[in-house]
């Protein structure tokens, strides 16, 4: 990958389409997405066994569950964990597209949004023309609360995120991470931070009908003290990866031109936060102008 967008002014999509398989985290089914090239603003998904059905735009009200993962409510269709997936659209740039998904769940794949980056950039991206980040409006800060947990939204002249956690287990403990979003910044500090569980739930989790595809090679596994599959990627991977779902829920309203911080962030926290920020966005749709050819 030779070069990404400098920032976000401008509107991007797919020079051409690019698929993934593999497994769903919770489904443990084998699931397939096709990434497309768009003419329109937004993400869109369509479903491979149903064509003829146009693309439905995403959108915050279409969460309908937000356990481990967020899912989506696509008409009588359901989507789950759809966040790492859009985080790697959202923070590469890419501003429009359509996933053609083949099953109820987006492939795990590693765990984290790198190897959907690797598509993106197997793909190649289109410059569209300039794009405006939509502007905070309204009653300020936008403010979400969940128990010991919130997230908030400033107005900023270019998006930055920051998240703190902070967990009993001395392999995790507190951690705290801030960026300034650029494309590039996605790509070498967030994208690669896989997702993370505890050994202790692993049973629990299971019997409820959960993480059914998760496994060593997809997720980090937190036993106490220590990580049953190190190395970790960054010595504070939990908490960039938390940067990483809050990327990709807030993907549902596009890339907000904000501050937000997460402290103790959830997929519910960050998707209500989509929901308030959704009526709170002036949104400037991309003006097209001739397409040129980004080689990433």
């Amino acid at each position: 990958m030779s070069s990404w967008p400098s920032d976000y002014s401008r509107a991007w999509t797919l020079a051409t389409s690019v698929e993934r398989r593999g497994v769903g985290l919770h489904s443990g089914a084998d699931c397939l997405v096709r990434l497309t090239p768009s003419d329109q603003p937004g993400y869109r998904v369509g479903f491979l066994d149903d064509p003829a059905r146009p693309p439905l735009l995403l959108a915050p009200a279409q969460v309908a569950e937000t356990r481990l993962c967020t899912a989506l409510r696509l008409g009588e269709r359901r989507l789950a964990t759809v966040e790492h997936l859009l985080a790697a659209l959202a923070g590469t740039g890419v501003s429009q597209a359509v996933l053609w998904v083949q099953g109820d769940e987006i492939p795990l794949l590693d765990g984290s949004a790198l190897p959907w980056v690797e598509a993106i950039a197997e793909a190649g991206l289109v410059d569209l023309g300039p794009r405006s980040l939509p502007p905070l409006r309204g009653n300020l800060p936008v403010v979400e609360r969940l128990g010991e947990g919130f997230v908030m939204a400033l107005p900023a002249e270019a998006p930055h995120l920051a998240a703190a956690i902070e967990f009993p287990h001395a392999a995790i403990g507190r951690q705290l991470f801030s960026l300034s979003l650029t494309p590039e910044a996605f790509v070498a500090e967030i994208a690669p931070a896989r997702t993370f569980g505890f050994r202790d739930q692993v049973d629990q989790l299971r019997a409820a009908g959960l993480i059914r595809g998760g496994a060593l090679e997809n997720a980090l596994v937190c036993d106490g003290d220590a990580w049953l599959n190190p190395p970790l990627r960054f010595a504070d991977e939990p908490v960039r990866h938390k940067l990483l779902d809050l990327l990709g829920d807030l993907a549902l309203v596009g890339l907000p031109c904000a501050q937000v911080f997460a402290y103790r962030g959830s997929h519910g926290l960050h998707t209500a936060l989509a929901a308030r920020l959704a009526d709170r966005l002036a949104e400037s749709p991309p003006t097209a102008s001739a397409p040129a050819v980004l080689s990433v």
